[in-house]
């Protein structure tokens, strides 16, 4: 629906497409990748795997990074070992949490979600805040309350910004549970002079396509339970045991990072703060261009983090809203003076050739999930609970769905190519 094309008639679309967030190479990838060519190191194994873990482990500040074929790898290795630690072994064939509830954040990709369900467990998802968009503490205290017996919790740092790491650590510990932190979207992202990664007994990070650094796929497990980082790579070479054939005591899986895969990992990190120092200045400009318009960017709480800004991303006032309906797959809106809506402006950029996104569609509004426990701050922990309350709202993840969307966050987009972006949605508006 292109209600405002006079506004926008000197605006033409771009001729290369401005993307949401794409690799940016440099020039020692190449060269890391041409070394594994020249010494034949086509493999699982190798220098560069070697490298990746060991400038991981430190460039985080952990003991320990285990380089994996992908970060939801990395996350189910994590999910292997707590529920070894919480419940045993399991017979083979059955998964280390079966018939155990997992407390997870709601607002997230399904990776994080999915590899608690290939250990058997049951996910509950926890309601995020206003304050950074992630997991509210609160809630998180009242999913506790409701299930006393979770010995689990999987955090998510939400776009690159740290959540309220110190207050979900210390709920933890009080109920004697295990925190898996995924920071795959908030590698070199810093919470109280600490790097995401950090405040999990088993964290995780991701060198995905898309991520602040990449291999173009690849993660990495990190912990400073050494013990626990030779399992996983034990785990994630089949498991072979140590005997002059192939010996297998327990279920193994391929999971190991390509020594190919690694050197481009390994370039990237001479990068690392470049990239980042990139994003902050993207988040930056989009807050500036946006500061009168009916709009929020995504928070966070500056005495306390630095976020690592991988997606700039913004929300709509209430008031500014026009009226738009979803259903599982399609979106239809109503155009008004003066308002809009995350259907109207992606849809306006689509035009234009630059993409967008929605903000991730919460956990338990997922058809496959939709069934699963869902607790907020003032919820009853009924499985599908997600209605509006009076005096407020109960489902914050829904709500931040309905009036948010992800901006082109794209490293490699150009000053000029933002400020057009920014004169795009601005007309949405008008």
């Amino acid at each position: 629906m292109e209600i405002q094309a006079e506004k926008r008639k000197d605006i033409k679309p771009f001729k290369e497409k401005v993307w949401l967030a794409s690799p940016a190479m440099h020039g020692e990838e190449q060269e890391y990748v041409n070394r594994a060519f020249e010494l034949n190191w086509i493999t699982t194994a190798g220098e560069n795997v070697n490298e990746v873990e060991r400038i991981t482990a430190k460039y985080i500040g952990v003991e320990n990074a285990v380089a994996l074929s992908a970060g939801t790898a990395a996350l189910h290795m994590a999910m292997k070992l707590a529920g070894e630690e919480l419940y045993g072994k399991p017979r083979v064939g059955e998964g280390t949490l079966a018939g155990h509830k997992v407390f997870c954040s709601d607002v997230t990709f399904d990776a994080t979600v999915n590899p608690i369900v290939y250990e058997g467990g049951e996910p509950v998802f926890i309601d995020i805040e206003y304050d950074t968009w992630n997991m509210d503490p609160e809630a998180l205290e009242k999913a506790f309350e409701i299930y006393p017996e979770v010995k689990l919790v999987v955090l998510v740092n939400l776009y690159g910004t740290p959540a309220k790491l110190d207050e979900i650590k210390t709920i933890c510990d009080r109920h004697g549970a295990i925190l898996i932190e995924d920071a795959a979207e908030s590698m070199g992202a810093v919470y109280k002079g600490k790097q995401t990664g950090t405040f999990g007994k088993y964290s995780i990070v991701s060198f995905n396509g898309n991520k602040i650094i990449t291999g173009s796929s690849g993660g990495a497990l990190l912990t400073n339970d050494k013990e626990a980082a030779d399992k996983v790579r034990k785990w994630s070479t089949q498991a072979r045991e140590a005997a002059p054939w192939y010996q297998h005591e327990e279920l193994g899986y391929n999971y190991r990072m390509s020594n190919i895969i690694a050197g481009i990992v390994r370039g990237q990190y001479e990068h690392i703060d470049e990239h980042i120092a990139k994003k902050k200045a993207i988040y930056q400009r989009y807050k500036e261009g946006f500061k009168d318009l009916p709009v929020q960017m995504n928070p966070y709480t500056e005495a306390e983090m630095e976020p690592n800004y991988w997606l700039s991303c913004m929300m709509i006032d209430k008031a500014a809203m026009c009226r738009q309906v979803r259903s599982e797959t399609e979106a239809l809106y109503i155009s008004e003076a003066g308002k809009s809506c995350p259907t109207e402006i992606l849809e306006t950029l689509a035009k234009y050739n630059a993409e967008g996104r929605p903000i991730w569609k919460p956990m338990h509004m997922q058809p496959i999930y939709r069934l699963n426990p869902f607790i907020t701050k003032a919820g009853d922990g009924r499985a599908g609970t997600n209605a509006y309350i009076a005096g407020g709202v109960a489902d914050v993840g829904m709500d931040i769905f309905e009036r948010g969307l992800c901006l082109p966050s794209d490293i490699n987009m150009t000053e000029e190519q933002q400020d057009i972006i920014i004169s795009i949605v601005r007309s949405c508006f008008e």
